[in-house]
């Protein structure tokens, strides 16, 4: 046998790498968890702090901007100094900032404690998947490992709702966060211990003017799509557009001139890497919006408590986990364009299931639309991801890792903006009755938590009322949501079957 094929054979055999992957797990579990699981936590949190819907809506998903801005300069921040070692100081950072969350006193605090939280997560999430690239060098493995990988990612927005459900029903609102804390010991203790440090040997200067581009551009772009969905084409959302499509194109053209880039933005002029980066953001777009909007629509329209609304969401974790083990098997027996479609296909059948819900809809209908969604999404996220990060040298695993990561949470981001915004501009259209006082009518076009406030306020009859017409409009607009969504995801399964075309999993080891 030859040195280089024993040094492969030990390289990709190495020790503890399963249990080291368990530490991963924890991590992208966590962060994936944490981006949804306000969606339960939502009435409570409207009820202590009495947030605006504008407010509302940033608290949902300014954790996911913050994160989707950083990732890039993240990724490349641990491929200069040390992936374990950045995976590891965002563990703490992310522990210390959640207790910030938990006891936040206002809605303000809590925007700003939940973009701190992004910049938290934004270092653990490309270093997951870029150690996974440097640990695991046999491609089959690998497909395993970013299967489980996968799972998580995709299976823990729909476990924020069980254990938020959870959380809920016996502790206060801060608790969500809280139990962040053991979580996050237990991944420092386990990661110093069996993580192994890799970096890029030769990884140039970190380019600060390209960081602030990068964030700059990610997070007025995506503002500018909220505000526009919400409120139409104004003087603000239009200037942020134009400053974050700016800062975006500069962002491009530094990359292309710097001799160490923080992302080689080369990579988008391979088809199918362009492709996978397209299903990825659009496969999260659809279950995270389906996830954070649902969770609403069981506890306020169907009154059903926070644990049982997340014990019905279920299904799509568990569809999500199945999907991500077999995704690699799959791509490889079958094509990898095939599986991305039917995941995006399957997805966008459960967006759909959801211009069919009503207050009366049983549990077995709404398990079995989650199911598929979550088995959609297991399916395309996983055999994407593992694209995106085959295309690479290991060495640039955590630029890599990072387009992938900034799909998932750009994806997040829009999914809560773009859908919510669609239910959030139906939902204040609704007519309120006649007899009801203009604050009341106020507070209850600002959200559906507001109107169940006001409701209580007033007379019964009254706010039964007032109440009623509130779940209709929400249910109307939800209904406008799915079936929107629904169309994004068909649309995408037929773009990825062209753009996949030819596309291939890898089947030899790396040599290290």
């Amino acid at each position: 046998m030859t040195g280089t094929a024993q040094l492969t054979k030990e390289t990709v055999r190495a020790p503890g790498r399963w249990l080291a992957l368990a530490a991963l797990v924890l991590a992208v579990l966590l962060v994936a968890v944490d981006a949804t699981v306000l969606g339960l936590a939502t009435p409570y949190l409207s009820e202590d702090l009495k947030p605006s819907g504008t407010q509302l809506l940033w608290i949902g998903d300014v954790y996911s901007f913050v994160i989707a801005g950083l990732l890039i300069s993240m990724g490349s921040l641990g491929d200069r100094i040390g992936r374990k070692k950045l995976l590891l100081t965002g563990a703490v950072a992310f522990g210390a900032v959640s207790v910030l969350n938990a006891y936040a006193t206002s809605p303000e605090m809590m925007i700003v404690a939940r973009a701190l939280l992004g910049v938290a997560g934004a270092t653990l999430m490309p270093s997951t998947l870029a150690l996974i690239r440097n640990i695991f060098h046999d491609p089959k493995e690998r497909s395993i490992a970013v299967g489980i990988w996968g799972a998580a990612a995709s299976a823990g927005a729909a476990v924020g709702p069980v254990v938020g459900g959870f959380l809920l029903e016996h502790f206060w609102w801060g608790s969500v966060f809280l139990i962040n804390l053991p979580v996050m010991a237990v991944l420092v203790v386990i990661g110093i211990k069996l993580l192994p440090e890799s970096r890029n040997p030769n990884p140039g200067p970190w380019d600060l003017l390209s960081v602030g581009l990068s964030l700059i551009g990610m997070v007025s772009v995506v503002y500018a799509v909220k505000e526009m969905a919400v409120h139409g084409i104004g003087t603000g959302s239009s200037a942020a557009a134009v400053a974050g499509i700016g800062a975006l194109i500069w962002f491009v053209r530094r990359q292309l001139t710097l001799p160490s880039p923080l992302l080689d933005v080369r990579l988008f002029h391979n088809r199918g890497f362009s492709g996978a980066v397209l299903a990825d953001l659009l496969t999260i777009l659809g279950l995270s919006g389906l996830v954070f909007f649902l969770s609403q629509f069981l506890q306020l329209v169907q009154g059903r408590s926070p644990l049982e609304a997340g014990l019905i969401e279920l299904p799509a974790a568990i569809g999500a986990v199945g999907a991500g083990l077999l995704a690699g098997l799959l791509a490889r027996r079958w094509s990898v364009r095939g599986t991305v479609s039917f995941g995006l296909l399957a997805v966008g059948v459960a967006l759909a299931a959801c211009t069919l819900l009503t207050e009366d809809t049983g549990v077995l209908a709404l398990g079995l639309a989650l199911f598929i969604g979550g088995l959609g999404a297991g399916l395309a996220f996983t055999v994407t991801a593992d694209v995106i990060l085959s295309s690479v040298p290991k060495e640039q695993a955590g630029a890599a890792s990072a387009v992938s990561e900034t799909a998932y949470e750009l994806g997040a981001a829009l999914g809560i903006a773009l859908l919510g915004s669609i239910v959030t501009g139906v939902y204040r259209g609704f007519t309120v009755p006649e007899d009801v006082p203009a604050g009341a009518a106020d507070a209850a076009r600002d959200s559906l938590g507001g109107a169940a406030e006001a409701a209580h306020a007033l007379p019964q009859e009254q706010g039964a009322a007032l109440l009623a017409s509130a779940r209709d409009a929400f249910a109307d607009g939800f209904h406008v949501a799915g079936a929107v969504g629904s169309a994004v995801l068909f649309a995408t399964a037929i773009a990825a079957w062209f753009l996949l075309r030819g596309q291939r999993l890898e089947s030899s080891p790396d040599h290290a």
